[in-house]
């Protein structure tokens, strides 16, 4: 028999976040969350996003042992201010046994039910710079810490209980050997000269702090004509800052100016943690610290994390001199393979930055929507 469980205390949280950690033991490209960071997500009183939005954290047992969990997400401003009376679900894992998601996902039907709303959708989190997806395509490619991975079972499920696919996601690698840079250092010449476009090189996260509120701005302008964007509150911006600030090397952010000095684009990448990640197994102390350090230092590999350019710019060669900067950064620390996060299929956008580099794509997620009944 199949029992679902709410959760709250804090004992059982850690249980709802270390779940995963067994049912991907033997896995090579699944990535463990940081455990501190990741029970902090479910905390009330740390996480700002329960300023607008409920969640229920369930659990699924089968003879007395966990074989499930699920996030069952309101955002309220979505469903009050956008109009979108949507049901969130993420953080979805279970065992191969369809009556353990058919269970988890009854119970996220009922919640919907009881606010009176119309459908289903996930695995999504709280807002658009949580995770997002289940992997469809590309199963045998390490994941980021950015992304939910998955066993290709959960597909089958969420097909086999009614739901259909929603929106789809791709992630793309390129190679710097594969990068010609003449076009865009050609491009990020004209434009500064003829717009006055300027860029600075940070070298200590203390120098990028006065400018993240713009940043923000600049990414919620950039984004808000999807319909999936719903706005990041102040408070959400102060957790975000606090969280991934930490990971960043300085030398990877890039913002454009215009001649006014108001930010009008960035870019933002990160090295890649997943190897660390995988060595410190969501661990920090007593050694993950040095995987970490490790990684933020010399690895090869890194993670396009998030490109923002205000609408009225995208199109004056703004993307040309983010990447002309990003160029001389990889070129002088030795970077040779370039992961993006997943992107929107629909973003027209942002695939348009992406063209001259000769993309690889590696994988491949969507999310899945049911109608509440």
């Amino acid at each position: 028999m199949i029992t679902i469980k709410e959760i709250h205390s804090k004992k059982e949280i850690k249980q709802f976040v270390k779940f995963p950690f067994s049912l991907y033991k033997n896995s090579k490209t699944w990535i463990p969350p940081i455990v501190s960071q990741e029970v902090d997500v479910f905390d009330k009183n740390s996480n700002p996003a329960f300023d607008t939005a409920d969640a229920h954290f369930l659990l699924a047992y089968k003879n007395g042992k966990i074989v499930g969990r699920i996030a069952a997400i309101i955002n309220w401003t979505e469903v009050r201010d956008q109009k979108i009376k949507k049901m969130r679900f993420g953080w979805y894992d279970v065992i191969d046994d369809i009556e353990v998601s058919r269970a988890l996902l009854d119970k996220v039907n009922s919640i919907g039910q009881s606010h009176r709303l119309e459908f289903i959708e996930g695995p999504v989190g709280f807002s658009n710079l949580d995770k997002v997806g289940l992997v469809y395509e590309g199963f045998d490619h390490i994941g980021s810490m950015i992304t939910w991975e998955n066993h290709p079972y959960y597909v089958s499920h969420l097909e086999a209980l009614g739901f259909k696919f929603e929106k789809g996601y791709t992630e793309a690698k390129f190679y710097h050997k594969n990068i010609d840079p003449k076009p865009f250092i050609k491009v990020n010449n004209i434009i500064k000269k003829r717009y006055g476009f300027s860029t600075t090189r940070f070298t200590d996260t203390k120098q990028i702090l006065p400018y993240t509120d713009e940043m923000f701005d600049v990414f919620g302008k950039s984004y808000e004509a999807l319909e999936s964007y719903v706005e990041i509150t102040p408070r959400q911006r102060a957790y975000f800052k606090k969280k991934f600030i930490p990971f960043l090397n300085p030398e990877y952010v890039k913002f454009v100016f215009n001649k006014e000095q108001k930010l009008i684009g960035f870019g933002i990448v990160t090295p890649s943690y997943a190897e660390a990640l995988l060595k410190n197994g969501g661990k920090l102390w007593p050694f993950g610290f040095r995987h970490i350090l490790r990684a933020k230092k010399k690895s090869k590999k890194v993670m396009f994390y998030l490109i923002g350019i205000l609408p009225e710019y995208q199109k004056k060669g703004v993307p040309a001199i983010i990447f002309h900067e990003f160029y001389k950064e990889f070129t002088k620390k030795g970077a040779q393979e370039f992961l993006r996060g997943p992107e929107l299929d629909n973003n027209k956008a942002i695939q348009q930055i992406w063209r001259h580099f000769k993309p690889e794509v590696y994988k491949r997620r969507a999310t899945y929507r049911k109608d509440i009944v």
